[in-house]
């Protein structure tokens, strides 16, 4: 490689300069011990850029997908990190530099790429019908292999995805098995278009419904019911002319409503209602479900204002991040009211995201929640790290929303954490019986662990630290996939 990465925060520092490594690490070293009774592989992707930026600079999602398995058996834990062969990737590797431009703006990439597909596969990693997906939500999945991690190619589901792109957080219905998903910018670039589909364990298609949404905006998660489905519009808009003139896919409206659409599983597009609520910035979504009656509740971080300064505004204003609240929200739907009001409600009194559940509630009644938070009131060594990365968080929360009660960890001043995912004590242990997993990043000694926690017991640490010989690049999201 004969250029080198920008000496930017977006490629410095020990949670974001690339990695670009490919290796099998076996039997890692345990400190602590980890439970026999977790067998299976948590999966887990970064975006690690192979090359520095064809124009100089880039943002932190435009990375080259790689996929971290973390395969656990018999208090053992063997480690696997392979990058998702993309066209995007084998191109580059071709001719040994980037040949991307704009983040999810094609019109500014090398005609070298031209026809290729845009994705890098970085964003999400889940196993359905026997295939690992890499997700991008730009895009159609890659398939790769679960156990060798070699990449298969693209994946459309054997013909069956209409749509030109693909979400990155789909849902397992934990009765049926089947694959819960959607696709915005469904038709291609700037089109307001959305696409609901269920896809049963098999991999066979089962349902497939259009709808047209006010505008085209980001819809980066979204929310599943026994008997709804809940697409959130952020207010980060697309704009077609923008994008042909070279500038960002997204940008921020600060005086949009956020908008909500909420379809029923058994009705199509005439069916879905709009609700609107005051500007600001949805996160991921922690879990949803519904009465029965028709009143839906929606819970997720929610932000006041952009949390993306990469997204700003038309005039490139970005509120300063200590001026912005974020709080887990109850979002309430009443379907027997007319009108396109809904309630919101605070479940938490500090910053949070990364919201997972136990997986066998999706959709369903649940008590038990489980976030990355960030106390800006908590010690941080500033002499040596400098400034907080962006995505900083700093601990992680149990959340009983029963009792409104909360257990917390506070990793130390020299740690950043992210996602957890929840794994159960076995297969019929009561909801939230289980371990959470997480990788954290040492970032004085430039070193990443995997933390274990029993996770009804989290405010009293990791029962193990999984050390890895190596640093990884600060990452996004993963699944939990139990041994078979």
């Amino acid at each position: 490689m004969t250029t080198v990465f920008p000496s930017s925060p977006e490629f410095t520092g020990p949670a974001y300069t690339p990695a670009r490594f490919e290796g099998d690490v076996y039997d890692l070293v345990v400190e602590g011990e980890v439970p026999t009774a977790i067998k299976g592989t948590y999966y887990q992707v970064a975006p690690d850029p192979q090359y520095p930026p064809m124009l100089g600079q880039d943002i932190f999602f435009n990375g080259d997908g790689c996929i971290h398995a973390f395969t656990f058996a018999d208090g053992h834990v063997d480690f696997k990190r392979r990058y998702v062969l993309t066209e995007r990737l084998k191109a580059q590797r071709e001719a040994r530099r980037s040949l991307h431009g704009v983040y999810r703006n094609t019109y500014t990439n090398d005609p070298l790429v031209s026809g290729l597909s845009n994705s890098t596969a970085n964003t999400n990693v889940i196993v359905h019908h026997g295939k690992l997906l890499a997700l991008k939500e730009d895009s159609h999945p890659y398939a790769l292999d679960p156990t060798t991690m070699e990449t298969l190619g693209t994946y459309d589901f054997g013909g069956q995805l209409t749509s030109a792109t693909f979400t990155a957080h789909p849902k397992i219905d934990p009765v049926t098995g089947d694959m819960l998903c959607f696709a915005y910018e469904a038709k291609g670039d700037a089109t307001p278009d959305i696409v609901y589909y269920e896809i049963d364990k098999s991999g066979r298609k089962t349902k497939e419904v259009w709808i047209r949404g006010p505008y085209a905006a980001m819809i980066h998660d979204f929310a599943v019911t026994e008997h709804y489905v809940v697409f959130p519009l952020m207010p980060l808009t697309v704009d077609l002319d923008r994008i042909r003139k070279g500038g960002r896919h997204f940008e921020w409206q600060p005086g949009l409503d956020q908008t909500f659409g909420v379809l029923p599983r058994d009705g199509d597009a005439k069916d879905v209602r709009w609700f609107t609520a005051p500007n600001g910035f949805q996160g991921h979504t922690l879990n949803a479900f519904d009465d029965g009656h028709g009143r839906v509740y929606v819970d997720m971080p929610v932000a006041s204002g952009n949390v993306f300064p990469f997204f700003p505004q038309a005039d490139g204003y970005v509120p300063p991040p200590e001026t912005i609240m974020s709080r887990l929200t109850r979002w309430t739907f009443d379907m027997n009211k007319a009108g396109n009001s809904l309630e919101a409600s605070s479940l938490t009194d500090f910053i949070c995201e990364f919201p997972r559940s136990d997986d066998r509630y999706m959709g369903r009644p649940y008590r038990h929640g489980f976030v990355a938070g960030l106390d800006p009131r908590r010690p941080y060594d500033f002499e040596t790290l400098g400034p907080p990365s962006w995505a900083f968080m700093n601990f992680f929360a149990h959340v009983d929303l029963t009792t409104g009660k909360v257990k917390s960890w506070f990793a130390d001043d020299k740690t950043s954490v992210q996602e957890p995912a929840f794994i159960p004590k076995s297969a019929g242990a009561a909801e939230g019986e289980g371990y959470l997993v997480a990788l954290v990043n040492r970032l004085a000694e430039r070193a990443t662990d995997l933390l274990v926690f029993d996770a009804q017991h989290l405010d009293d640490g990791p029962i193990a630290t999984v050390k890895l010989p190596v640093r990884l690049r600060m990452s996004l999201h993963g699944n939990w996939v139990p041994a078979v």
